[in-house]
Parts: C-alpha cells; structure tokens; sequence
C-alpha cells in the first residue's frame, strides 16, 4: 500500500502523518517548540529547533509506519503546510540573521496603523487579498527598515519558515503560491510580486523566493538529511500551501459553499471559492490554493490561547492538559447559555478578522453581583465563538453561500464546545477528521500532485462518515439576541482602547 507524509510546521508543534492512498492513516507524529516573546510585542521561533523538529517529526512517522507493516519503497512522497506571515532574514549562504518572527509578532504595529490610513493600503487589499496589519510580512519589513536599517540591507534575502526547512533540505529558494499570497507583497491575480509592495517594504524581487505551484514536486533531499530521518535521498517532495488552506482540505470542506471553522490556539473561518473574492469593508482575507481555486476567509488571535491565558492567570490552571481543560468546560456548562448576560469581547491578542485592529483589547461587559467564576469562564468560551460567528457571516456575505460548515482543531476535544457553536450558527456543524487537519491537507495536495487523485473533490474518498451537531433552537434564539449587543462591542471602546494604549505607552 503506497502512502503519503504531510507535515504541517506550526507555531506550535511540527505535525506529520502518513495518509495511504485508501485513506487509512498509518501513523502520526508531532514535536514542539517554545516562542521567544516579550513585552515589545516580540513572538519569535528558533528557525533551527523548527528544522530539528521537522527531522524528528519525519523520522518518527517513518519508523509508525514501518511498524505498522509498511515497507519504506511503498512512500509516495512528503508535502508540505505551515503556518502564514513568518519572515527570517537570511544572509547569502542560508544563515538566519533573526530568529523566525511569527504572525503574532506586533513590534510592526506602527508602521501597520499608519500604512492602513492612507489610500494605499485598499489598492494593496485588492492586489494581494491581504488586510493591511502587523501579522504581514510586509508591515514587519517596513518596521525592519525604520528600526533596523542595517539588518534589512544586510540580507540576502526574507523567507519564511517553510522556504527556510526547504532550502535546508533541496538547497533550493521557493516559495509556494498559497504562502506567496499571506506575505502582502504578492499579486493574487497575476501570480507575480506587486511591485508597489515590494517598493514599501524596500526590497526587490531577487531578495525573496521564487514563486511555484502548490502541486510543484522537487526530487530530492541532502544526503545528510535523507540519512538522519530514514528518507530515501531521490524523495519527492511536494511544496504543498499555507496551513489555512490546507486545513479547508484536510477537515473535507473541499468545494465553494463548504465553510471550515477551526479553533486550536488561534482559528480561521475560511471557504473555498473558484476565483479571488474581496470585501469592500476589507474583513477578509483571500489566498490561492492552486490553479483553480482560491480560499475566503478571515483569522481570530483569540482562540484556545484566550482560554489558556485566561486559566493560567486567573484560575492558576493549565488548559493545555485535557483533564485541566475538560474541567474549565464542565464549569462553563454548569451556567446557562449566555452567562445570564455576562460577554467578553475577546481581543485580549488584538485581533484580525473583522476588525484587523492589533490594538484592540478585551473586556468583560455585563458583570453583576449574580456572575461567578464559572459565568466568566462561560462568557469566555462564548466570546471565542461570537468571534468566530462574526467572520462566518462576513465570509458569507463576501462569497454569497454555504451549504456545509465542517469544524477543526483542538477544541473538537470538547463536544460541549462545538456544540455551543453549533447553538449559536444556528446550523448543523460536522466533524469529519480526527488528525492535524493541515498535514492531512498536505498529504491530500501529495496524492493531487502524483496524479493519484484527479482533483480535490476526489480527496472525498479520505473521509468517514461525519459527526455531526445539531443547534438547539431555544438556545440558538438566545445567543443570538445576546450576540446582537456583542456586534456593537468593539466599535464603543476602540476610543477607549486607543486611549489606554495612549497612557500604557507613556508610562
């Protein structure tokens, strides 16, 4: 049985799984990491711990599959997903010159808010399909060039995390089409660097990756490499996409109307379109997928990392146990939907989608004497979801449709979780993959590129029968009455968030 790796290089974790080509996954692998934060607004990864981790995360799911019975000459290839927005200045041999400065990275929120108030930043939208905002590879070299001129000259090139473990690997600078698409300084729509972009950032096209297909395969890996993971050394690799996308692949929601929510750290509400979309209000994102398709969607900071802040510093929890976790959902549930009129805008992160304001903060609305901890921990967990349901409808009056809405990510763990969602979208959620969603994309783009499979709707075949949740209709009424208050939240305290920030930073 012939089979296919995906890794997905997170933020977090690097992930790999082996997909045969009858669906059945073979084995499963994952290593992690630590960021490199501070109170600039710092969120950085080593870039060698991460090709440490990609190593180890191949290796290990060689010897899974070796043990469940596989012979190694049966590896169809390795393809690719990670995360978006990663920028490493590199010098003219590969070396990093930065650490991996990450999506969460805000250091470029100045340069951000005043690109954003000048016409150019909706020219730059429409070109890209990316909002303007600190996340960007190009806020962060526009920031890199003001506050550290000799470091932006100094490069030989900006790569992002993935080209950086391919380079490492083939010797090779390419950058895939999907991850070209998340930088701000690529074309959607002519597939080339947007020269106006590359001019802001101070750079020119020599000084980035070349842009390929997300079904491009390269032959072949260092010896080196090939002998510390097991790879054979004529490997194909397929470059493969962004984890956004990928994850759309990977959680079944293959075709324009199928919608994808995923909530692990962060989350994505995200659907698959035949052609670039854009808001006139700016609220979401569009990436290219591969020849064909492209993805609509928008990114939340404020995911499974607000439950897991809001557990460490007040309740001295840790979250990121799942019996730590399963406690903070049964006293959420011990109180009724809604949390008897306690919300909590959740922007503790700042936030992208729908407002891409990294300056906005969270804040707890409705508090009285009735509320208890379990009414905060409700809310929390409710305004992760208002969240989620705000880039829903905006992604849906930006393409027009859905017909399924298939949900991902860590917080399917907890079915009163999904269900809470399903309650307040008032639509039936499914759950079609119990693996990292990402990688099982990338393997899905593996198969695609080989010619296994003809094109995504043929990935259908990898999928059981799905889970589903139904919306409760009387809780479903309810919610949505409260997320009517919810939707005025954020536009009532920007002043006063801009303000607190105004103090902060004078003190």
């Amino acid at each position: 049985m012939r089979y296919f790796i995906g890794i997905d290089i997170g933020t977090t974790h690097s992930k790999a799984i082996a997909l045969q080509s009858d669906g059945f996954i073979a084995a499963t692998a994952s290593a992690g990491y630590e960021a490199i934060t501070g109170p600039d607004g710092r969120h950085e990864l080593d870039p060698l711990q991460i090709f440490d981790a990609v190593l180890a995360v191949l290796h290990q799911v060689l010897s899974g599959t070796v043990k469940a019975g596989l012979n190694k000459d049966a590896l169809a290839g390795i393809a690719f997903s990670s995360a978006m927005h990663s920028l490493i200045a590199v010098d003219d041999t590969g070396t990093p010159l930065t650490n991996c400065i990450t999506w969460a990275d805000l250091r470029s929120q100045p340069q951000a808010a005043r690109l954003k108030a000048t016409p150019t930043a909706k020219e730059i939208y429409q070109h890209t399909g990316l909002p303007i905002h600190p996340m960007s590879p190009l806020c962060k070299l526009i920031w890199m060039q003001e506050t550290n001129a000799a470091l932006h000259k100094q490069a030989a090139k900006f790569i992002g995390i993935k080209e950086y473990v391919l380079h490492r690997l083939t010797g090779r600078y390419l950058i895939d089409q999907s991850i070209a698409t998340a930088t701000g300084l690529f074309d959607l729509h002519t597939r080339n660097w947007y020269a106006p972009s590359l001019q802001l950032a101070g750079i020119d096209q020599n000084r980035l990756s070349n842009p390929v297909s997300t079904t491009t395969i390269i032959t072949g890996i260092a010896k080196e490499y090939a002998d510390l993971t097991g790879l054979p050394a004529d490997v194909n690799i397929v470059i493969g996409a962004s984890d956004g996308c990928l994850a759309n692949v990977g959680s079944n929601a293959l075709e324009p109307g199928d919608l994808s929510i995923t909530i692990g750290t962060s989350g994505a509400v995200r659907m698959i379109t035949d052609r670039p979309v854009t808001d006139d209000e700016g609220r979401v994102f569009n990436y290219i997928l591969d020849e064909q398709h492209y993805v609509c969607g928008g990114p939340l900071n404020n995911g499974g990392a607000l439950v897991e802040w809001y557990a460490q510093q007040w309740l001295q929890r840790n979250t990121r146990n799942e019996e730590e976790m399963k406690w903070f959902i049964d006293q959420a549930a011990s109180v009724p939907a809604g949390a008897e009129g306690l919300l909590m805008l959740p922007y503790v992160r700042g936030e992208r989608a729908p407002v891409w304001d990294a300056a906005a903060k969270g804040a707890f609305i409705g508090m009285d004497h009735r509320h208890t901890q379990a009414h905060a921990m409700r809310a929390v967990l409710e305004g992760i979801n208002y969240s989620v349901y705000d880039i829903a409808l905006a992604v849906k009056q930006t393409v027009g449709y859905t017909k399924n809405i298939y949900v991902s990510g860590g917080f399917i763990k907890s079915p009163q979780w999904v269900q809470w969602l399903a309650d307040l979208l008032g639509e039936r959620l499914l759950v079609t993959v119990a693996a990292d969603a990402s990688a099982m994309g990338a393997a899905i783009m593996g198969w695609i590129a080989v010619g296994e499979l003809s094109d995504l709707s043929a990935a259908r075949k990898f999928f059981q029968a799905a889970e589903s949740y139904e919306p409760d209709a009387r809780n479903h009424q309810l919610l949505q009455q409260y997320y009517k208050v919810y939707t005025h939240l954020y536009k009532s305290l920007q002043n006063s968030f801009y303000s607190l920030n105004a103090i902060t930073a004078t003190h």
